[in-house]
Order: structure tokens, then C-alpha cells, then sequence
């Protein structure tokens, strides 16, 4: 039987928190009827970097503006220091992972809008080698930096940059964050979503920033993929595991 594959973008605070995206790795490891695939971003490392380096950061409809000049910062922190820091953990748990960009998992990045500079947005370019890693047994953690047909690179939302992927391989998608679920206006978990509710949350200011962007990708991908995609937290490896065998835990963002 062929292994079915899941998409799984680790974000929020993961890289900060000591331990916690071992623990993730160790619930992996006792899935090896699965394929996985590690996505993330790192928003608080660059954070970090780009005031240290003497910059300002600015966000536009929770996108991260990404001025060239601030780009090898964003670079070095997404694909070099948090794509290493994953990889350590992996290993540490058992696991054999490869380092990758989007450009070698199969998506192309291109400006997404001239306000927000090197923000980049998602195309496929069905030249992936993720199925090639996956097939010799290594587990491919990709970061949310992207180039384009003539080499630019883009700092890519990772949560979109994990939705391409997704739809590229045909897989299942969770989003690790920081939060249990979509919370309502009474900061109560929101079990189940679909356009309509997203819409009206959207509208009445209860789904804002961050997570508007985080809502709307995995609307986007339900609709492309047709099933159910998951919003859970990464703070319970417990949740993992249960949505691994199956289980309905955090939002379920259904078209």
C-alpha cells in the first residue's frame, strides 16, 4: 500500500522554545506508515536578526516587508539558521533530513505585490525532488525561501509555501501554530470552518493578521486539495499524533 503523504508546517514560536520541535520529530518517528514533510518559516529569528543587523521591520497585510537590502538577513535566518536548527532535531530523533528551498521542492516564487518588495508568491513548477528523497527513506525540511526562473529570491509566506507544496505531492497539510485552533470572537476553539464562517469572521474582525493570512491559505488549499486541511498547536505533540491516526483536532478548515 502506498504511504500516504502529509505536509506539516511547523511555525510560531517551534524554533524558540527548547525541545518542542523534538518532541514533533519524535511523534514522526513512530509513524512509519507515513510520509512526511517538514515546511517552515521563522518569523521571530528574523525578527531578532534584522534588529540586530540595524533594520526596522514592517508587516502589510500581516506580510513581512522584505526590502532587498534586508533579504540576506532573511535568507540566512529562514534557510540557513532555523533550516539547521530543524535539522538538528530531526537527527536528534532518528531521522535522516535533507535541507531544502521551495526551488528544489518544486515551486517558483514571483513578486507577489510591489508594496511588500521580495515578498514572493507560489507556483509549481513540477520539478520537485521531494518524492526522490522520500522514496531513499529522508525526511526533506524545506524553508519558505523561494527564487525565480532567473535565480531572485523571495522570502515566501511560509504557510502559502506549505500549501503549494501540499498541492504539489497531492498530500494531506496540518499547520502547527501557536494557538489550539481558530478562536471565535469569545476566544473560544472554532472546530470546524468553511468559506462562509471565514468570511464573516474575517469581516467582523475576530480573524485578523497573522492568522487571516494563516485561514485564507488553508481555505485556498481545502479548495485545491478537496479535503479537510488542519490548524492545531505545536505545544501538544499529542495533537500530532491524533491527527495522524485520524482524529479531528484544532480547526478544520473545509471548503
Amino acid at each position: 500500500m502506498a504511504k500516504k503523504t502529509w505536509v506539516i508546517k511547523l511555525g510560531g514560536a517551534v524554533l524558540n522554545t527548547e525541545n518542542a520541535a523534538r518532541a514533533l520529530f519524535d511523534v514522526l518517528s513512530n509513524q512509519p506508515s507515513h510520509n512526511f514533510v517538514i515546511v517552515h518559516g521563522g518569523g521571530a529569528l528574523v525578527d531578532t536578526w534584522l534588529k540586530e543587523a540595524g533594520f526596522v521591520s514592517a508587516k502589510h497585510q500581516g506580510l513581512r516587508i522584505s526590502p532587498a537590502e534586508q533579504m540576506p538577513h532573511i535568507v540566512g535566518a529562514l534557510a540557513g539558521c532555523a533550516n539547521k536548527q530543524l535539522m538538528a532535531q530531526a537527527i536528534a530523533a532518528g531521522h535522516k533530513p535533507v535541507g531544502l528551498s521551495l526551488y528544489e521542492a518544486g515551486v517558483t516564487a514571483s513578486q507577489k505585490l510591489k508594496a511588500l518588495c521580495l515578498v514572493g508568491k507560489c507556483e509549481s513548477n513540477n520539478d520537485s525532488i521531494i518524492n526522490d528523497l522520500l522514496n531513499v527513506g529522508r525526511l526533506p525540511i524545506v524553508s519558505s525561501i523561494g527564487f525565480d526562473e532567473q535565480g531572485l529570491w523571495y522570502n515566501v509566506n511560509a504557510d502559502e509555501a506549505a500549501a503549494a507544496i501540499a498541492n504539489n505531492l497531492n498530500a494531506e497539510l496540518i499547520f502547527m501554530t501557536d494557538v489550539e485552533a481558530v478562536l471565535d470572537a469569545n476566544k473560544q476553539p472554532l472546530h470546524q470552518l468553511d468559506t462562509k464562517h471565514i468570511e464573516t469572521l474575517i469581516a467582523e474582525g475576530v480573524i485578523v493578521g497573522g492568522m487571516e493570512v494563516k485561514v485564507k491559505t488553508s481555505l485556498h488549499a481545502a479548495l485545491h486539495l478537496r479535503r479537510g486541511v488542519y490548524i492545531s498547536s505545536w505545544q501538544k505533540p499529542e495533537n500530532l499524533t491524533a491527527l495522524l491516526n485520524g482524529e479531528h483536532v484544532g480547526t478544520k478548515i473545509t471548503p
